[in-house]
């Protein structure tokens, strides 16, 4: 499934998008069936587009299947958001499950040109029933 954007409403405001997809999985390169699991959490700053969640959510099933290395997967994540969205900000951050004793994270990011922010000065607005993991 092709990742999907919406329209920014808020676009004159900075803010900052957490997504957390707690089951990702997809498949050793040469070992299929040796699954690897993540948590892929995606951290941005929209521009004018919004990543639709439904369309994220069938893409990253989409890898279920897929024979890929984690540092692949988490890089490949970010390029096609970056492509699609066109964010001033984004981190992409896999925390792959341990295997054979080693646990790896892999952390990506892209800063848009031209965008003078700090994306932690750039605050997730949240309400004390909301919850934020990673």
């Amino acid at each position: 499934m092709e990742l999907e954007t919406i329209e920014n409403e808020f676009r004159e405001e900075e803010y900052k998008i957490k997504i957390v997809c707690p089951e990702f999985t997809c498949l050793c390169p040469g070992k299929p069936d040796q699954p690897d699991f993540a948590t892929i959490s995606i951290t941005y700053v929209p521009d004018r587009y919004l990543i639709e969640l439904k369309s994220l959510k069938y893409y990253i099933v989409g890898y279920r299947d897929k024979e890929i290395y984690h540092e692949t997967a988490t890089n490949k994540i970010l390029d096609d958001l970056v492509e699609k969205v066109k964010p001033k900000f984004i981190k992409v951050r896999g925390d792959w499950n341990v295997r054979g004793g080693i646990t790896t994270i892999v952390e990506t990011e892209y800063m848009k040109e031209g965008w003078d922010g700090d994306p932690d000065e750039v605050e997730i607005k949240t309400t004390e029933h909301t919850s934020l993991s990673r």
